[in-house]
């Protein structure tokens, strides 16, 4: 099968140009994933089935089709006519590539996942490779489904929200059935990105059908720093005196920053809103912002104890 090329001679240059929108990349500071559903070509799909399993059979070997290396900039693995590559430099996956960990970012790792049908096995929940000593800096992951999933059919699942609760791999990996763990469902060709400390697993797969599911972990070269579309940040970014318990506007980046997930009580999102403002700041570089005053009233006892005497 002839996989199309994937650029702007195919899709247009307003829409190979895009980037994530400031709600977006606050969702994503929040939740720490961000789901696109049949966002890549039907052809692309079937010919990524094809390459998927070409891979699987030849995994570890020289014939292995395409093979990247760690370190390799991202827009140089899986040249034509690789229907993976394909994948990697359409608009819809580009525009997140380039907002989340910037147009320079290279190669971690990938992994072919394969769930067999009538398959009982689950894998246990965990976090990827979480060794990182910087509480900001991210990777991403983007987990590429080239077939439909159904309900039953061991998509991946995963806990939004868990992406900043550092734990060690495999740390959690004794809970079972966490509130508000999802599992995916959904059409060929969507995407899913994660942050790479999203804690998740592969499901079991009573289904009929064989599941493939490709993944591909980025590191980012540069700081990720306003790599979005941030024409609309100064009118949502939220001023540093928003606060739940004295005035706040609902529109504002502040709100969207404040979802919370279904296992969390009131201490837990106290100390996320925490964590994700620490994010926030990183990713706006704009050290003054703060969810409902935590910082600030740290930042300020700070200030205070350094100037004893």
């Amino acid at each position: 099968m002839t996989v199309p090329t994937i650029g702007p001679s195919a899709y247009g240059d307003a829409v190979s140009e895009s980037l994530l929108s400031t709600h977006e990349m606050a969702t994503f500071a929040a939740r720490g994933f961000l789901e696109f559903p049949a966002v890549i070509p039907a052809d692309v799909n079937e010919a990524a089935v094809d390459e998927c399993e070409r891979i699987l059979a030849t995994w570890g070997s020289p014939g292995r089709p395409y093979a990247p290396t760690s370190g390799q900039p991202v827009d140089e693995i899986y040249p034509a006519p690789s229907a993976l590559g394909a994948m990697l430099r359409h608009p819809s996956v580009t525009r997140v590539i380039d907002s989340l960990v910037g147009h320079a970012a290279v190669f971690d790792h990938d992994f072919v996942h394969l769930r067999p049908p009538a398959d009982p096995m689950f894998q246990s929940l965990h976090a990827d490779a979480v060794i990182d000593p910087t509480p900001a800096a991210f990777d991403i992951q983007i987990f590429y489904f080239p077939h439909e999933v159904a309900a039953d059919g061991g998509g991946t699942g995963f806990v939004p929200g868990t992406h900043l609760r550092r734990v060690h791999e495999t740390q959690v990996g004794r809970y079972r059935h966490l509130r508000g763990e999802r599992q995916w469902a959904g059409p060929a060709g969507s995407v899913l990105v994660f942050h790479h400390g999203l804690w998740h697993r592969g499901m079991a797969n009573p289904g009929p059908v064989r599941r493939l599911m490709y993944k591909i972990r980025l590191n980012p070269t540069r700081p990720q720093v306003r790599l979005w579309d941030t024409s609309d940040l100064d009118e949502l970014q939220s001023p540093p005196s928003d606060h739940v318990f004295a005035t706040f506007d609902p529109a504002k980046t502040a709100m969207t920053l404040r979802h919370r997930e279904a296992w969390m009580g009131e201490p837990d999102h106290r100390l996320e809103l925490m964590a994700r403002t620490r994010l926030w700041r990183y990713l706006t570089g704009d050290e003054s912002f703060d969810i409902d005053w935590y910082h600030t009233r740290i930042d300020g006892r700070a200030e205070l104890a350094g100037g004893r005497s």
